[in-house]
């Protein structure tokens, strides 16, 4: 017998169970693994709550990393003892032991930590295909990040900046904006007292940026439409406020031709071989040096309640990790 976290209803955190678990063999192009880590999202409060919904009762969470503790009979590139990690699949990651689909998982390279990798996965590919893939950064852009001292935040930050653009961020506090800053932004607004907007025009001397990347949702919908230049790019993959309500497409004509996008990470590493691939160019900025990955916070995972609680209420910055 093993523990999880599972809810049985929507709801606040109270919803969330520790639970005594069975872990079955694992199918045929299975693999089971026992977590050393489990990784802490935004994306959880949204099924805990209801927002993305799922088949009751649950497990919940979508990243881990551990070892591989036996495979399915069809599984041919993966054996016990493999160090690996995921980020997506079937909810299930708050949990010490679980089975999960084969091709979901990646190896996991001998200089990146459990913990590391547990707070990364998830964020850290959303930012590659943001950066890489959504809107294709290049040297010289000017790129506008929400919630720049978050978790996808400071990693998209510090890539953005390495690919050589000039990263504007937008934060709640001087403190975020000064964590912000360590990690790659050249510009952190504290919306909090600024008008981002117009700042943002500010420092382009008023050309705007060609892309926002804009995880608040329904609070800087509007105001992020106004910071790009003609056919800029909005990018909304989040909605940590609240979901964007319907708007007139006739709007994105009216600023200049915009273009906009609600992509998921989970579009994205649907084919095996992009999530390969976007794995490693996660791992190879993080083992390079050039993105450093912090783990701001640890709780117990039976404390789940409470790391989603202090998550939702923006008490947390970076990445956050739950350990079994």
């Amino acid at each position: 017998m093993t523990h999880a976290i599972r809810f049985h209803q929507t709801g606040g955190p109270e919803v969330l169970r520790w639970e005594d678990v069975e872990v079955p063999a694992p199918q045929a192009l299975e693999a089971t693994v026992r977590h050393h880590a489990v990784g802490l999202n935004f994306v959880d409060i949204y099924h805990r709550t209801g927002l993305y919904p799922a088949p009751l009762p649950s497990g919940i969470g979508l990243e881990g990393a551990g070892v591989v503790t036996a495979v399915g009979n069809a599984v041919k590139d993966l054996k016990p003892g493999d160090r690996v990690a995921y980020a997506g699949g079937p909810l299930g990651a708050y949990a010490e032991v679980r089975s999960i689909p084969a091709d979901r998982l990646v190896r996991l390279p001998e200089n990146i930590s459990f913990e590391t990798a547990a707070a990364m996965m998830l964020q850290g590919m959303t930012a590659q295909y943001l950066l890489r893939r959504t809107y294709r950064v290049q040297p010289g852009d000017a790129v506008l990040i929400h919630a720049a001292a978050g978790g996808v935040g400071l990693i998209a930050c510090q890539w953005a900046k390495a690919l050589g653009a000039t990263v504007i961020g937008t934060v709640g506090s001087d403190e975020k904006a000064q964590l912000a800053k360590a990690h790659g932004c050249d510009h952190p607004i504290v919306y909090t007292r600024e008008n981002f907007t117009q700042r943002v025009r500010e420092i382009t001397g008023g050309a705007g940026v060609p892309v926002v990347y804009d995880s608040i949702g329904k609070d800087t919908f509007t105001g992020s439409l106004d910071c790009l230049r003609p056919l800029g790019m909005m990018v909304t993959f989040g909605n940590a406020s609240g979901p964007v309500p319907p708007f007139d497409l006739g709007e994105l004509s009216k600023r200049g031709s915009l273009f906009i996008t609600r992509p998921s990470l989970f579009a994205y590493s649907a084919k095996r071989e992009d999530l390969v691939h976007m794995a490693a160019e996660l791992f190879e900025v993080v083992g390079s040096g050039k993105v450093k990955i912090e783990v701001r916070q640890k709780y117990p995972l039976k404390d789940a309640a409470q790391a989603q609680a202090d998550l939702a209420a923006r008490k947390t910055t970076g990445s956050t990790i739950l350990l079994p």
